[in-house]
């Protein structure tokens, strides 16, 4: 080839190259300043929201009491202009709530009438590591599970959901997801009459592609799916008619990646009253409250007659990385009040011990580094157990985050106490009962973790980012708790 014409082919090249590297550098600009999502004063609430039925079950001889839960592909109108293809628990989308009493044993007969294996855990329960759902105890197509425990713990919100390895992320999106409520008869005085002035929000977000959930992440978006459209109980524009002076509402962040940073759209206070593992000592008076995927807190709001307010999230303190919805600004449901509304108790001034742990004696410091998609520089592997803990122990478990992304950090079986968040006392929202903890960008958490009850050298929890394409990706590892002495052994073999 004659050196001229060469020089020209390779000046086109790089004329190419540069072209291509400039198209690039203006697509991720052009990403960068357009992916924030904004739909405050755009939502028409015109849907009254859909409260989740309360689980049918029985009592067997024995005094258990027994669910049945039927996991099953179906069609739902997601305000999409026709039926979006959906997966639910005893319907098309979503679950019911399934409620008992601390102290009674239940089991959860659950059939898999999906085209794929899949799992389900109760997510925040106490529970041998048999029962515990995770991706040990695959459900395959056609058949039955049924786990069974007693209720050893302080009366709480919960919830279940599947847990495959690798698909966590795509079965909780198409809708497999529920409410678990753990009752004291004996508790304090609260707004307890379900779906009147004791509500459950089940809050999601959604991308759409037509009719149907469109599954796929942006380019840039390493969390996963961040949606424009807000589902409260599966329902498009919810708006919520109250009907007593004090209303609970029970929020479960159940979306696969969107932290929420809630307020109400006139400023109002309203007190927390429980975290993931139920009620705090005393209610905390607030005007805001973040919570990551798989937090749960239950809130009262005060109203009056005849008003009406907007419960939205705006931008996420600690969360500005506009790939993570951070800096995202939604509308979720509109509370309106009728024009007369019955009274309601006052809240009382204490309503439960506080944790007790910051006295145990310490056996164990861990730490956890969660980077890219891994704990420690390590990514999951079902056959290898990543630490054993021995039972009737406490251990400090120092959880960070020095990567550019949020994450959040979830423990099964446990409920924790957070001793220290970003090198201090924790706040007043977080002095509860805590299964999951989130932790933006360059923070820290001290967890105080406690096992107790159940041993099995061979069956391991999960602990995990409940980020949860982060978690399908790798960002998870196993535990087991053993007796004293005992060795840890292997995890169960799967050829699903």
């Amino acid at each position: 080839m004659p050196v001229r014409t060469f020089l020209k082919l390779f000046a086109a090249v790089a004329a190419l190259g540069v072209l291509a590297v400039a198209g690039f550098a203006g697509y991720l600009g052009w990403s960068y300043f357009t992916s924030d999502i904004d739909t405050v004063g755009q939502v028409e609430f015109d849907r009254a929201v859909a409260i989740p039925p309360l689980a049918d079950s029985r009592v067997a001889p024995d005094g258990t009491r027994v669910f049945d839960l039927t996991m099953q592909a179906g069609e739902t109108d997601l305000g999409q202009g026709a039926p979006t293809p959906t997966w639910g628990f005893e319907g098309s989308y979503l679950g019911p709530t399934l409620r008992a009493e601390v102290g009674e044993k239940v089991r959860i007969d659950v059939h898999n009438e999906l085209p794929e294996t899949s799992t389900v855990h109760w997510h925040g329960m106490h529970l041998p590591a048999a029962m515990d759902g995770g991706p040990h105890q695959p459900i395959a197509p056609g058949d039955t599970w049924s786990p069974h425990w007693r209720i050893d713990q302080q009366p709480a919100t919960l919830w279940y959901h599947p847990h495959p390895h690798g698909e966590t992320a795509r079965h909780v999106y198409r809708g497999l997801a529920g409410l678990f409520y753990l009752d004291d008869p004996d508790g304090p005085t609260l707004p307890s009459t379900y779906g009147v002035d004791d509500v459950p929000l089940v809050v999601q977000d959604k991308q759409f592609d037509g009719h149907e959930l469109d599954e796929s992440p942006g380019l840039f978006q390493s969390g996963g799916v961040l949606g424009d459209t807000v589902l409260v109980n599966g329902t498009p524009g919810p708006y919520l008619e109250v009907s007593t002076r004090l209303i609970r509402l029970r929020v479960l962040n159940a979306s696969n990646t969107r932290t929420y940073h809630f307020v109400f759209d006139d400023e109002r206070t309203f007190d927390l009253i429980a975290s993931d593992g139920g009620l705090l000592p005393a209610p905390t008076r607030l005007t805001e409250l973040t919570l990551s995927p798989a937090e749960r807190a239950e809130i009262v709001v005060r109203m009056k007659p005849r008003e009406r307010t907007v419960l939205r999230s705006l931008e996420t303190p600690g969360d500005n990385n506009p790939w993570s919805g951070g800096q995202d600004r939604l509308d979720v449901i509109e509370l309106r009040a009728a024009d007369s509304l019955t009274s309601s108790p006052d809240l009382p001034a204490r309503l439960a011990e506080p944790p007790d742990r910051a006295d145990d004696e310490i056996v164990a410091t861990r730490e956890f580094r969660l980077t890219g998609s891994a704990i420690n520089g390590v990514d999951m592997d079902m056959s290898r157990i990543d630490l054993a803990a021995e039972v009737d122990t406490t251990e400090r478990w120092v959880v960070r985050n020095p990567d550019g992304n949020p994450h959040n950090f979830h423990v099964h079986d446990v409920q924790f106490q957070i001793s220290s968040y970003d090198g201090a006392e924790p706040p007043p929202e977080l002095a509860g009962w805590k299964d999951t903890v989130w932790l933006p960008p360059g923070t820290d958490a001290e967890l105080l973790v406690r096992f107790e009850d159940y041993t099995d050298p061979n069956l391991p929890y999960m602990f995990h980012c409940h980020v949860l394409r982060h978690e399908d990706d790798g960002m998870m590892g196993q535990f087991v708790v053993v007796r004293p002495g005992q060795q840890p052994g292997a995890p169960p073999t799967h050829h699903h």
